[in-house]
């Protein structure tokens, strides 16, 4: 083992002088090339180089350090690690510690305030708050930039952080969770982030894997055990996991520690189902080596099933296989911010046109530049800063109402910036277990070709059961008497009954053997190292637990049970029935042959200890069995009845053999199972010799159950528009079987199943066959679905999004992701993920909008998702309602907010003009901070109050969601309708002061003020689409402010003029004019062309 190490560390030596920290210098690839030749430069030129542009070279290398140690990204790579030795590791492995947090003490300011002044708005006000410290450029005074600006910043750092510290609240409840760490000196408990590489640790059944482990021994008396992997790959079935064997055979558990041993892992990678390592025992004479693969590690985040087990660490934190295949959360921004940012571009270059135009108009008179600066300043209120204030509060109150619905109790809102997305949504991507599915099996049906038994007739199944096993027990068990009923019942039975019997008992006795499941015993009483006492086992009914690999396998065995046929033991050799009277048969494994999905079918070689009769069985997907069983008229259109039904469907089937005829098979079996060459397929062809002309025995009907309200929400969100693709990770014909039965495919459509292909060739003709077919579902595999996207990404998207519904199976959780990509760049729409497994986080964290479920599979989609929600049919209500409603308000909000702005700034430009251009404001100081603040804010931001229809409506009429999809409620050409309102409103307000001014100037802000304040908040009426009381309050209580306020600003108003009667007349005669027309406008409007929401409301 000593030679790779060597070849490492000449690898290494190279780099050694440049290590500034003990994490080694992290280096990308494209540093390899850079890092030496840069070295010997440096040595070469000392004090020249260094003036010569070195000081570049060293700045940007401690920049790079930098960034490379708060991101950490180090270079994978294979180790060696001693059992229960962690000191021994020659490099420094990552802490086992999860880490969900965006920033760091030190990056969060920055990190934070990057994120602001990314947006156009916001720099733009940094820009201009800073010009005010510019003497020369000083307008008023400085709060009134500051001020505002200011509390923006505020208010967003606060809702970061608040964010932030929940999610390191989240993770740090993960990291303190205890593990038993086995020492020389015993047993200590120790956190899971200080879990180390080379640890030994104990897990108890149902706790969490820590870290990735190889598993070294177990209390099971088989040296397996069960893990559950949802949390990883998303499948609910449990995976068996075997010890080495080396360390499960030492006597007890001290004695890990009296050997010497080692495990050589090779470098953590992302794949979850591949694992190459060898485990080494150097004290034994001679050494021991084992081959360590899948089936001896256990990764983190899965769960133990049963069990305790042993494990030695040697992947942690960064490293562990489930961290790799997470990605790193993206700050996610709504696309209505990204449009607000657009308009605020257009209205920037608006104000510099003006401020030109001014400045031009002015004649280029003196220092021109300074005016035109001075211009810009003015008119800056064409952006408004509250802008952002009142979004962002929007957003706030957005998430408040979703969080206190009643109608969708539990659901929570994680990440605060983006509930207008619900509203824009287009794709909807889903994982298929536990989001559409309960994940619960139960046997539904059973079919003899002529009879058969539903939930309702099971009872009969009973009978006969108990019929068949009610003979003299010398008789039992063989198929020589199980057709000769016992004597009394034959002369009161017809002659048919006796074969229906004998079959009924014939397909439940097939059942009961045909499978891979282990009934599993609680042991009571304190459970010591390994061995159990026999006796100590409790094996009543009610401590058994069936352990299986597929949920369907024990919804098979449990309803054997239910009518009397109980599978009690299983060993790798032998497996134990008991009869309704309670006699126990003894039936010998021959061979088992597992399920694989290329066979699709398992079987099994049993003889019964009593007869000594030898039977083939086998159970499958039908596609596979209905050549192997003889010929049959009922078996293809059963299997299509079921699987309309949305069962899954599995076909049973026996063959008799005699001894010779086995010991033949077993010679040539054991011959092609050691063959060097082709051994898969030679063993298939010689299994393939037993599978001809088996009897068929029964159709079995297991129903996977879906989610409440499954179907009819999937209706509502496919009537919206949306269209909907599932995503998962299990096998082509469940997916297929679910998406019927959920009505993701309605009934009336085709599905096209798209081949499996390899090669470009194939996916090429593939691609062409897909394409001749109009309106049908499209179900492809995952293999498939990576080889058209490595040579036809454009076409297959293309092609896809053109479909009603998509089903991808057999999924990566780094292909959800991908897929999520995928959409957003070639369509440009808005995608939405929903999952609830830990193998969904990748696919939310990429999506615009990510909702997780808290389902059986855990939390930690719902802690990663930006909406958590407790069941799948609460989605509906989520998008249609609070979906459609944010997006709405908030473009309402928004592009008031932007006429707020517009029209005092029309005014200004009026004023100007009139004054021969003088670059002075109209309104000084406190005015111009109230007008955006005290005096106008509660009525608009009582704008998010808004609806245009009741939530039931809403619900009812899922196609008014379709209309926001094509972003109407917020364009340039809505935006242009504003700005003409505000021009129109600007210029009557000035012209009419001017006109209407008597003797002195101080009157003309009095009277344009006062109309203006009352302009805003008859346009905030006339926006209102349903009136809320608190709006009413916000009206009035702004009107209140503002009039109370008249008396203290007595720098700008003259209280004896305010009160006379002249100024309320020209005020009013103002306003009218400035308002009427809108108000008549509106109205004729909604005679004319009324939206579609008016149409169901009235």
């Amino acid at each position: 083992m000593e030679w790779y190490q060597l070849e490492d560390e000449s690898a290494h030596l190279d780099e050694m002088p440049l290590m500034m920290s003990e994490e080694g210098f992290e280096n990308d690839e494209s540093d390899y090339h850079t890092l030496p030749r840069a070295r010997t430069m440096q040595r070469k030129r000392g004090l020249q180089w260094f003036v010569c542009g070195g000081w570049k070279f060293l700045c940007t290398s401690c920049c790079d350090w930098l960034i490379n140690i708060c991101q950490r990204k180090r270079e994978l790579k294979a180790r060696t690690v001693w059992l229960g030795y962690p000191e021994k590791c020659e490099e420094k492995h990552p802490r086992n510690s999860i880490k969900n947090q965006k920033y760091n003490v030190f990056t969060f300011i920055p990190g934070v305030l990057y994120e602001q002044f990314k947006f156009f708005l916001n720099l733009y006000f940094l820009v201009v708050s800073c010009s005010q410290f510019v003497p020369a450029l000083k307008i008023g005074y400085l709060y009134t930039y500051w001020a505002p600006l200011g509390f923006v910043l505020a208010v967003t750092i606060m809702r970061e952080a608040v964010d932030e510290f929940r999610r390191f609240q989240r993770d740090k409840e993960v990291n303190s969770q205890l593990y038993s760490k086995l020492t020389i000196r015993g047993k200590v408990q120790v956190k899971s982030s200080d879990i180390q590489v080379g640890d030994l640790i104990i897990v108890e059944k149902n706790q969490r894997i820590p870290s990735d482990m190889v598993f070294l021994r177990t209390s099971e008396k088989a040296g397996s055990c069960f893990i559950r992997t949802d949390q990883l790959d998303g499948e609910t079935d449990w995976k068996l996991k075997v010890a080495v064997s080396c360390t499960q055979r030492l006597p007890a558990l001290g004695d890990l520690f009296s050997i010497s041993a080692y495990v050589y892992a090779q470098k953590p990678q992302l794949d979850i189902h591949s694992f190459e390592g060898t485990f080494t025992r150097e004290d034994s004479d001679p050494p021991i080596h084992e081959s360590l693969s899948i089936e001896n590690t256990l990764w983190a985040s899965t769960v133990v099933a049963s069990g305790t087990v042993i494990g030695v660490v040697i992947y942690t934190g960064k490293e562990t296989r489930s961290v790799m295949n997470t990605s790193n959360p993206k700050n996610k921004v709504g696309l209505l911010d990204l449009e607000l940012n657009q308009l605020t571009k257009a209205l920037f270059l608006a104000l510099v046109a003006l401020s030109v135009v001014m400045v031009t108009l002015q004649g280029f008179v003196g220092p021109w530049y300074r005016n035109l600066f001075r211009f810009l300043l003015l008119f800056s209120y064409i952006i408004p800063i509250s802008l952002r204030v009142n979004l962002d509060m929007g957003k706030a109150a957005y998430g408040w109402m979703i969080m206190k619905d009643e109608n969708i109790p539990g659901t929570v809102v994680r990440t605060s910036t983006i509930p207008e997305e619900l509203g824009r949504l287009v794709y909807l991507l889903t994982d298929k277990t536990g989001t559409l599915t309960q994940n619960e099996m139960v046997f539904k049906r059973l079919h003899l070709g002529t009879v058969s038994y539903g939930t309702d007739t099971m009872d009969e199944i009973q009978n006969h059961v108990r019929n068949s096993y009610s003979q003299t027990p010398s008789q039992a068990g063989g198929n020589s008497t199980s057709s000769t009923p016992p004597r009394k019942s034959q002369s009161s039975a017809p002659k048919v009954r006796k074969s229906v019997s004998s079959r009924v008992h014939e397909a439940v006795k097939a059942i009961a053997l045909c499978h891979n499941v282990t009934p599993v015993y609680e042991a009571h009483g304190a459970a010591t190292e390994t061995e159990f006492a026999e006796a100590d086992q409790d094996f009543s009914d009610d401590n058994r637990t069936y352990q299986a690999s597929s949920p369907d396998e024990v919804a098979l065995v449990q309803w054997t049970e239910s009518v009397g046929l109980t599978l009690v033991n299983r060993d790798l050799t032998s497996m134990q029935l008991r009869t309704p009277s309670g006699q126990i048969l003894t039936y010998c494994i021959l061979q088992t042959f597992p399920f694989t999905s290329e066979s699709k079918r398992m079987g099994v070689i049993v003889r019964d200890e009593s007869t000594a009769e030898i039977t083939f069985y086998m159970k499958g997907a039908d596609v596979a069995m209905s050549t192997i069983v003889q010929y049959n008229d009922w078996l293809e259109e059963e299997c299509g009845n079921m699987a309309r039904e949305g069962l899954r469907t599995l076909v049973v089937a026996k063959r008799a053999l005699t001894e010779e005829q086995y010991q033949d098979f077993e010679s040539r079996y054991s011959q092609a199972k050691l063959s060097l060459h082709d051994r898969a397929l030679k063993v298939a062809a010689v299994v393939e010799s037993l599978e001809r002309e088996m009897e068929l025995l029964c159709l079995t009907g297991v129903e996977d159950q879906l989610q409440a309200d499954v179907r009819p929400t999937l209706e509502m969100l496919r009537n919206a528009g949306i269209k909907i693709w599932m995503l998962t990770g299990d096998k082509l014909e469940t997916a297929t079987c679910i998406a019927k039965s959920s009505h993701l495919v309605s009934r009336t459509q085709d599905t096209h199943v798209f081949r499996p292909v390899t090669s470009r060739g194939e996916a090429h003709l593939e691609l062409n066959a897909f394409r001749r077919k109009h309106d049908c579902a499209l179900v492809i595999s995952g293999d498939s679905l990576e080889v058209c996207l490595k040579y036809y990404e454009h076409e297959f998207v293309e092609l896809a999004c053109q479909c009603p519904a998509v089903v991808c199976c057999r999924c990566s959780p780094t292909q959800k992701a991908h897929i999520v990509k995928l959409l957003q760049q070639h369509t440009g729409k808005r995608t939405c993920a929903i999952g609830d497994g830990g193998n969904d986080v990748s696919m939310i964290q990429a999506a615009d909008c990510g909702i997780g479920i808290e389902g059986k599979e855990g939390r930690q989609a719902s802690l990663a998702a930006d909406f958590s929600i407790t069941q799948f049919k609460h989605i509906g209500r989520l998008l249609m309602v609070h979906g459609r409603s944010s997006y709405k308000r908030s473009a309402a909000l928004g592009q008031f907010v932007m006429h707020r702005g517009l029209i005092i700034s029309t005014m200004q430009a009026v004023f100007s003009s009139v004054f021969y251009f003088a670059s002075v404001p109209l309104y000084q100081g406190f005015l111009m901070v109230g007008y955006a603040t005290v005096y106008t804010m509660f009525p608009v931001f009582s704008l998010v109050l808004d609806r245009d229809v009741k939530p039931e409506m809403a619900m009812l009429y899922p196609e008014l969601y379709k209309d926001l999809t094509k972003g109407r409620s917020l364009s340039f050409k809505t935006f242009l309708v504003w700005v003409l309102i505000s021009v129109y409103q600007g210029g009557i307000l000035m012209y009419g002061a001017l006109v209407l001014f008597e003797s002195e100037f101080v009157h003309v802000v009095a009277i344009s003020f006062t109309a203006l304040i009352l302009t805003e908040l008859l346009m905030v009426a006339l926006t209102v689409r349903t009136w809320h009381w608190l709006m009413v309050v916000a009206q009035f209580l702004s009107l209140g402010c503002y009039i109370a306020s008249l008396a203290f600003l007595n720098e700008y108003f003259d209280v004896a003029f305010i009160t006379t009667v002249t100024f309320v007349w020209k005020v009013s005669a103002i306003t009218v004019v400035s308002c009427l027309p809108l108000y008549v406008l509106k109205y004729l409007r909604r005679k004319l062309s009324p939206p579609s929401y008016s149409k169901l409301t009235s």
